[in-house]
């Protein structure tokens, strides 16, 4: 190493001395070695939607593809009313234009929203793997509430308030709680009870919520309830194109504020006007289309949501035929995994942590998985999420569309359309069977 590259090498960030790629990134990048390498290789490890993006939705975006003027920092004007009346229609609580701002992915407002926020950061163990990595390249206070299998992955009434009643004796700084339902890595979400004593205990302890509903759309049986209805001034809500409407690659989220806490908001547009000014501006039109609705993408959810559950309830039955603990997928497309009944079995195979456990089960099965570590577990337990979308969306699709939505899918339909993912299933249960 050159005296020059030395130097420079001492003047990385010390946020940033310890830090990877995402786990998220880097597993998905593995696949597609190992598939270039000519493995066959069952892809549960990126979390993206399989689906296509609806047609009227793509029609929007080839219309409008002439549009090169900046945007507004906060999105056009039309896009903002169109997010605030999806969430009164589908979410019940009374946004408004004026509270929502449109950025580059909602995991870009997360960190802009970490970055303005001066307080305590509280995050719920499992997490998506960003929210804490965000926050340490913030140098953020971070705290983790660890959750177990038995509630279901996700925060209790009773959990949240013992935490509360500890945090209380020792700080009274301002805390800003992520929530993230139906959750990811586990594909389990909250309780309408549930969620009202979450918000009456926020409300008595002053905490803001960053309700992350990126996948409330998927609520497989299209009953998502945001927690915004019932703490309404201390809710931020997030929301995008990429789960629901399968649009990840294009990049765009929203966050729905309170009045109450609209300065945050003007405040996270300042940074934005200063980093990325605005979104891709056809990308903002094309949105206008995806959150007005109508019927071609209310049919386009409800076979997302008949293929992701059928598909879901499948790889759970054989998963739990091999003595795996998973809950029944409730939204989205993940499981939580959890294999302590082979933890003398891993151990005398020289498997001491998840990571060591998905590393082997990829080099010998081809199954990837994402290890529980970035998702605030500890290594040695044995815990993974899978991704349930390795199949082609677009012929699922559209074979499931040929029917009424309300119709149940055919018997040969996952074997059909979906052979991979349980193909890819199978594989696991068996060799841990073995």
């Amino acid at each position: 190493m050159s005296v020059l590259n030395a130097v420079i090498a001492e003047c990385i960030h010390p946020f940033l001395q310890d830090m990877d790629e995402s786990a998220t990134l880097a597993i998905n990048d593995r696949s597609r070695e190992l598939i270039a390498e000519g493995r066959m290789i069952y892809k549960f490890g990126l979390g993206q939607s399989p689906f296509p993006v609806p047609n009227r939705v793509v029609e929007a975006l080839r219309l409008h593809a002439p549009q090169k003027d900046y945007l507004p920092v906060k999105g056009h004007p039309r896009l903002r009313e169109a997010v605030a009346a999806f969430h009164r229609r589908k979410d019940g609580f009374q946004a408004s234009a004026e509270g929502v701002i449109i950025g580059p992915g909602s995991k870009e407002l997360v960190f802009l929203l970490q970055l303005v926020f001066n307080g305590e950061i509280i995050v719920v163990s499992p997490s998506w793997v960003s929210y804490v990595p965000q926050a340490k390249i913030l140098g953020k206070q971070i705290t983790m509430i660890q959750t177990s299998f038995d509630d279901q992955w996700h925060l209790t009434p009773e959990r949240f308030e013992r935490f509360l009643l500890e945090r209380k004796s020792r700080s009274t700084k301002p805390a800003l709680m992520i929530l993230n339902y139906p959750g990811n890595p586990d594909g389990v979400t909250l309780t309408e009870d549930a969620l009202k004593k979450i918000a009456d205990l926020a409300r008595e302890h002053h905490i803001v919520i960053l309700s992350d509903e990126i996948y409330g759309q998927l609520h497989h049986q299209g009953r998502h309830i945001s927690i915004a209805r019932f703490y309404p001034e201390g809710t931020i809500v997030s929301s995008g194109l990429s789960k629901w409407c399968g649009a990840g690659g294009w990049r765009l989220g929203s966050f729905t504020f309170p009045p109450d806490l609209k300065w945050l908001m003007d405040k996270m547009a300042v940074v934005a006007s200063e980093t990325y000014t605005s979104v891709s501006a056809p990308i903002q039109f094309a949105a206008i289309q995806a959150f007005k609705g109508g019927i071609e993408i209310e049919e386009y959810l409800w076979q997302e949501r008949k293929i992701l559950s059928h598909l879901g309830q499948a790889c759970v039955k054989i998963l739990r035929d091999a003595n795996v603990c998973v809950h029944d997928p409730v939204g989205g497309f993940y499981f939580f995994l959890d294999f302590h009944n082979y933890t003398d079995y891993f151990h005398a195979k020289g498997i001491l942590s998840s990571g060591d456990l998905c590393a082997r089960l990829l080099e010998e099965t081809g199954v990837a998985l994402l290890s529980g570590t970035p998702f605030g577990r500890p290594k040695e337990e044995f815990t993974a999420r899978m991704a349930y979308v390795d199949f082609d969306g677009a012929t699922a699709l559209a074979a499931a569309q040929v029917r009424p939505v309300h119709e149940p899918l055919p018997d040969d339909f996952l074997e059909m359309y979906c052979p991979k993912v349980i193909r890819g299933t199978q594989i696991l249960a068996d060799w841990l069977k073995k």
